[in-house]
């Protein structure tokens, strides 16, 4: 996938470059090769940029100011928070003709609102530090992530950011109250409001978040913070099916109501990856099934009756044959094993050759007819692929990942991923669901969203685009392309 025509974008002067220098300081940018090279791959391998300049601004008006001369010049800038996305959108292109500017040095956590329990964080602190900062004041906050050790905050907003507790928190459009940002012609939109009620107009903050960069760069975030969960109880199951696994999503929704925070879905290869691949796992029941759901379930107060709920819960279930095998942890070390096992499939996967992703939704009642109909066209498309599909029953979110046939050559597998995407997204799109749960649009979807989305939703897309950012220099060429 190559870039768009630039039309007006010109290409960086030295006079631009120097006085983008200027305007961070000697700390703030880098033009070495070896210091940028990390910069410019996504971490997948699929895109490598180039650029002629890396920015590194330390506050809100640094960004202001580097924007403000880009949007002078004509020159497009690509912001980057952890580099950790999925589908290139934090990568600049091939030619070199845009500005990178990271967040990193942008990490305070400027405000901590116990009472209201609120976080006002910039977008270059670390997910897991704003989790730690949170949890030292006796606050929880949900987000939790595979990449939660790198991935910065500002991205998770950029891109909406789900992970395992969306079912009973949601994703990051529900725990954001307020956004700064820079807009693309350099001024500072000032949103830090920490307010649950505000109906004065356009939700300016919701149209940021999610928009990958494309319509501004996010600086802040007040974020929502919630009493910490005082137990948890975890559980893994074994099941027959997808069906089976709803089945039992059903009754622990029924039973532990809304204590219930994370519901995951994997298949035995995808824990015969993990055993395989990653030092310190072992199987925790006695023997194979064919697929395992990890339930988890909360309480902010001590509740004796929550265990035994989800320990009822199971017994009922093996005794109707719904569950084949099962056990609880009997406290952290053991629940941080079993989440572990989960959390360890991306990284397994890598051991088995090249892997086909998608991240795609459906309707929750949709999902085992999805996994069925999908599982069954790509198998058709390439024979003996290997069917890695996992992911948050509760909210209806698959990582629907291809692995290599055993026998398979890599490169050759992996030149067939357009036309097994395009084969998955029709299935979702059928069942009314989805190409993109949590992880964006970026360059790697964009044309499939093009083919698939709805033209009226592409055309006020593209019309929002054209209003904030007339000049198309905000991350150009990334989820939606001007009309």
């Amino acid at each position: 996938m190559s870039a768009p025509p630039p039309d007006a974008h010109a290409t960086p002067t030295p006079e631009l470059l120097q006085a983008l220098k200027d305007a961070v300081g000697e700390k703030g940018w880098s033009d070495d090769p070896r210091d940028m090279a990390p910069h410019l791959v996504d971490q997948r391998g699929l895109y490598h940029g180039a650029t002629a300049l890396m920015l590194r601004p330390a506050t809100v008006e640094e960004v202001a100011d580097c924007v403000r001369l880009c949007a002078e010049a004509r020159v497009p800038i690509v912001p980057q928070g952890g580099n950790t996305g999925l589908v290139g959108g934090a990568v600049p292109f091939e030619h070199g003709g845009e500005i990178l500017l990271c967040l990193s040095r942008m990490n305070r956590i400027r405000e901590l609102d116990a009472v209201n329990h609120t976080m006002t964080a910039e977008a270059g602190c670390i997910l897991e530090t704003v989790q730690t900062a949170a949890r030292d004041a006796e606050r929880y906050f949900p987000l939790s992530l595979g990449a939660q050790g790198s991935c910065q905050i500002g991205g998770n907003m950029a891109t909406n950011a789900g992970g395992c507790a969306v079912l009973r928190y949601g994703h990051m459009r529900e725990l954001v109250l307020g956004i700064e940002a820079v807009l693309p012609d350099g001024r500072i939109y000032k949103g830090l409001k920490s307010l649950r009620k505000d109906n004065s107009g356009y939700d300016l903050n919701q149209l940021l978040i999610g928009s990958e960069g494309t319509l501004g760069i996010i600086t802040a975030g007040v974020l929502k913070l919630f009493p910490p969960p005082v137990e948890r109880h975890t559980a893994f199951a074994g099941v027959a099916s997808p069906q089976a696994a709803l089945d039992l999503f059903s009754r622990a929704r029924e039973t532990l109501g809304d204590a219930v925070t994370a519901f995951e879905l994997m298949p035995r290869i995808a824990l015969d990856f993990v055993l395989a691949h990653i030092p310190g796992t072992r199987d925790p029941l006695a023997a194979p099934q064919p697929f395992y759901v990890l339930c988890e379930a909360t309480a902010t107060r001590r509740d004796s009756a929550l265990a035994d709920a989800l320990h009822a819960l199971l017994e009922t279930a093996m005794d109707d044959g719904l569950v084949g095998d099962a056990t609880v942890a009997a406290g952290e070390t053991q629940a941080s094993a079993l989440w572990k096992l989960r959390e360890s499939v991306p990284e397994a996967q890598k051991h088995e050759g090249g892997s086909i992703k998608h991240d795609i939704s459906v309707p929750i009642a949709a999902l085992p007819a999805f996994m069925d109909r999908a599982c069954e066209r790509v198998t058709a498309l390439i024979p003996g692929v290997r069917v890695v599909a996992f992911g948050h029953v509760g909210d209806g979110n698959i990582h629907f990942n291809l692995s290599q046939p055993k026998d398979a050559e890599r490169e050759a597998f992996l030149a067939r991923w357009d036309e097994a995407s395009r084969m998955v997204h029709d299935t979702v799109v059928e069942m009314n669901g989805s190409i993109s749960a949590e992880h964006g649009i970026g360059r790697l979807k964009r044309e499939e969203l093009v083919r698939l989305a709805d033209p009226l939703e592409l055309e006020q897309m593209r019309a929002i685009k054209r209003a904030l950012d007339p000049h198309n220099i905000m991350n150009p060429g990334k989820l939606v392309l001007p009309g």
